[in-house]
């Protein structure tokens, strides 16, 4: 089917695959979070705590919603919810750098970092409500550029995280980064569902440098 200049050709088996993709990572971003959460509650500050709470809301809401947009089927609705889809990879973006940057407030350079990063943020989502189906290049660049604007803040992040967290920062970007060839080779079968499996793979690579973040 094609709705303004969108397509979606997945057979069943395509969906069916996406789904287990979608489901196993719902499943384990639920119980990823609520682990987070409880141990931010018990034993950090209530900054960090703030900041685990918005990168579990960003991870469960991205992931959430690109379950709903990917299964539902080809109609107006899927339409909108595209440009949910779509909005919510910038929030999961700020959301994870929040408890990075949290750590580092009394730096100038990362807390103008972790404003910067919202803003972009609030202006992709705006991007992709107001003009949706349009510019999808410009945002795949929007994605890479706020995912790896990370390496200009490498030095004053290497101050307030340890290196364990630092890699694994890194190789969830690296993940990500790759599984974009994925998301573009439209006419590859179980293209959507190798996406995602870089998308869960890398999500749960960032998971794990979140909660190395927020237990050190």
């Amino acid at each position: 089917m094609e709705l303004e200049g969108i397509r979606w050709h997945y057979d069943r088996h395509e969906l069916i695959a996406d789904g287990i993709v979608h489901g196993i990572g719902v499943v384990l971003a639920l119980i990823g979070v609520t682990i987070l959460i409880f141990y931010a509650t018990v034993w950090t500050t209530s900054g960090q705590l703030a900041a685990a709470w918005i990168y579990g809301l960003g991870l469960l809401m991205s992931l959430g919603i690109s379950f709903a947009y990917n299964l539902w089927p080809a109609s107006k609705v899927k339409w909108v919810l595209r440009r949910f889809d779509h909005s919510a990879i910038f929030i999961l973006i700020a959301a994870t750098y929040t408890p990075f940057l949290q750590r580092g407030l009394d730096d100038p350079m990362l807390a103008g970092m972790l404003i910067a990063v919202w803003l972009i943020a609030a202006a992709g989502v705006a991007l992709k409500f107001l003009l949706p189906g349009r510019y999808d290049r410009l945002a795949i660049l929007l994605y890479l550029g706020m995912g790896w604007s990370g390496v200009i803040a490498s030095g004053p992040l290497s101050a307030t995280l340890s290196e364990t967290t630092i890699m694994l920062i890194f190789a969830g970007g690296l993940v990500y980064s790759f599984g974009v060839v994925f998301y573009v080779w439209q006419s590859l079968r179980f293209q959507s569902a190798i996406w995602h499996g870089f998308v869960v793979a890398a999500a749960g690579i960032h998971y794990s440098a979140v909660l190395s973040c927020v237990s050190a």
